[in-house]
């Protein structure tokens, strides 16, 4: 048991760090979308709708955040549901594949995207060589505007956040329910929308909002394809001139409202079913062994959806190798240069330098936090708690790209953090912007650990004369030592590759991240791109090794990393 002493220190600790670097940045955030001149004005608040450039802006969001999520809930719900209870050939192999989308930040993705589907790109090529097509009239498969090149990116790279709260939720499931409903006679497909999926919504809903969210707050994917008119890009374009225009605030404090709202919504909704349902299972629904021609329908939906989701990445990969790529359904000539190039340019050996320092200083502190956090709420005997493990939570419901126009907004001239301004020197907003984001990851992971620990052992400890202190560090960190290798996989391999804090806050060469030197090479003429290509490619070797690790320790509660 924690003395109360340090409980209270450590929840102070922690409340002052939400205080100073998350509530903080979004109130400077939201008061600058409604004051001006000292006065309240909800002036610049409507001007987003009265605004045809910004209402086009939030409608173009929306309908991205909408087309991507039905995209993902299409790939995503009939894998959940064949891998929770149905056996099928190369099940194991087939379901790892799963996760290999999440090696690649999805802006990263559309350099292959836009390869393979641009006008003059590898399908057209194809389609050339075989009679069907003539260049005098390429198809646009990207799409005027590139709305569905954004939604397609998006969606294969953020339905393994769905799969996997969807496999989850429908693994909770009791399956006396779903017994009991055929026992009275309902079919399987009325047992699948009266029971199941009804059941399993808290979970869906989960996964559902967090990859609304993640995509209506997508900064990255849309400026590689060059859709300007969204409203994340809109904020980017508005760092210009923070100091002197409102409306950058108003967008900000807009999207900010709507994310907040469909993260209540989720919790007002299905919290308290969600609760309800946790611990009730008297036993694990059995697996049905599917033979023959179902069984592989459903392998081929797996290998199907892995290799609509490997396209960007094989464009990626073709791309770094690629000396010229143009009209021809392969690159015309082939070279190992960028990969050197890539590591050797002046602005990505740097930028990887940065990155390690930057993500490696705010893995230190998402450990440290992060323990504490989870011990108080797993070990702790105090009132809230559960508003405590909220409170760690709250980073996954807010957007990257609002909390870091926040810590713009607190280091402008006069400010409390002005000697930190991103124009000066951004290096501490960095790593406090990675910690932030990613401390969910370490406080989930390290949760789940201390929940499987038997207390009793840290008791015959304490009974034995050992301090609090001695205890965790003897006992307690080296049982859940794989929950922490886990979490602290995930914090520090996304906070190397992650993209709107970066993007934002890095505005000098010399402090450029990873995610911002691969965008910055990618607005070179010339090789550019392709070099920019290599360095993605070494970006999602360093991920994919991050995330089978990570498998490997957590196995089917990796789920619970990305759930709000």
């Amino acid at each position: 048991m924690i003395r109360r002493g340090w409980t209270w220190l450590i929840l102070g600790l922690t409340l002052a760090f939400f205080v100073l670097f998350f509530f903080g940045p979004l109130f400077q955030a939201l008061k600058g979308g409604f004051l001006h001149g000292g006065k309240f004005t909800p002036e610049f608040f409507l001007e987003i709708f009265r605004n045809p450039i910004y209402r086009e802006g939030v409608s173009n969001s929306f309908r991205l955040a909408l087309a991507t999520t039905l995209l993902v809930a299409a790939l995503g719900l009939p894998m959940a549901f064949l891998a929770a209870r149905c056996d099928f050939p190369a099940k194991r192999l087939l379901g790892g594949l799963v996760l290999v989308p999440m090696v690649l930040p999805p802006f990263v993705g559309a350099i292959g995207i836009s390869q393979m589907l641009g006008r003059f790109g590898a399908l057209n090529a194809l389609l050339v060589q075989l009679g069907f097509l003539d260049w005098s009239r390429p198809v646009d498969w990207l799409g005027q505007g590139r709305f569905w090149a954004v939604a397609a990116t998006q969606a294969l790279h953020l339905y393994p956040i769905f799969y996997l709260n969807a496999s989850a939720a429908l693994a909770n499931i009791d399956p006396a329910m779903e017994e009991a409903a055929e026992n009275l006679g309902a079919s399987g497909g009325r047992r699948f929308w009266r029971i199941t999926l009804p059941l399993a919504a808290p979970g869906l809903f989960a996964g559902g909002s967090l990859v609304f969210i993640w995509a209506f707050t997508e900064l990255g994917t849309p400026l590689m394809f060059d859709y300007t008119r969204v409203t994340a890009v809109q904020i980017y374009d508005g760092i210009k001139d923070i100091g002197d225009n409102p409306l950058p605030y108003a967008l900000v404090t807009f999207m900010m409202i709507t994310s907040i709202l469909i993260y209540a919504a989720g919790k007002f909704l299905f919290g308290r079913q969600s609760a309800a349902m946790l611990g009730k299972s008297a036993g694990a629904a059995e697996t049905r062994r599917l033979t023959g021609g179902p069984a592989w329908l459903a392998s081929g939906l797996f290998l199907l959806v892995f290799l609509a989701a490997a396209l960007p990445h094989l464009g990626v990969i073709l791309t770094s190798f690629s000396r010229g790529w143009y009209q021809s359904a392969l690159p015309s000539a082939w070279t190992l240069g960028h990969y050197r190039e890539a590591l050797g340019h002046a602005l990505t050996l740097p930028s990887i330098k940065n990155s390690l320092y930057y993500a490696t200083l705010a893995l230190t502190l998402d450990m440290v936090l992060g323990v504490a956090i989870a011990y108080l709420v797993v070990r702790g005997n105090f009132r809230g708690r559960g508003l405590l493990d909220l409170l760690a939570m709250l980073p996954l419901a807010v957007p990257g790209i609002v909390l870091a126009f926040g810590y713009i907004a607190i280091s402008q001239p006069g400010r409390l953090f002005a000697a930190f301004n991103p124009a000066n020197n951004p290096t501490l907003l960095l790593i406090i912007a990675y910690a932030v984001r990613r401390l969910p990851y370490v406080v989930r992971s390290v949760t789940a650990g201390l929940q499987q620990t038997a207390e009793a052992l840290e008791e015959s400890a304490q009974n034995l004369g050992a301090s609090t202190w001695h205890t965790l560090r003897r006992i307690t960190l080296p049982l859940i030592s794989a929950n922490l290798i886990a979490g602290g996989l995930f914090a520090f391999s996304f906070a190397m590759l992650e993209v709107s804090d970066s993007l934002m806050l890095a505005q000098k060469q010399a402090f450029f991240p990873i995610t911002k030197a691969l965008y910055e090479l990618f607005q070179i003429l010339g090789t550019g791109r392709y070099v920019a290509a290599a360095l993605g490619v070494w970006a999602m070797l360093f991920l994919t090794v991050t995330i089978l690790a990570a498998n490997s320790l957590l196995g089917r509660k990796l789920g619970a990393l990305f759930r709000i």
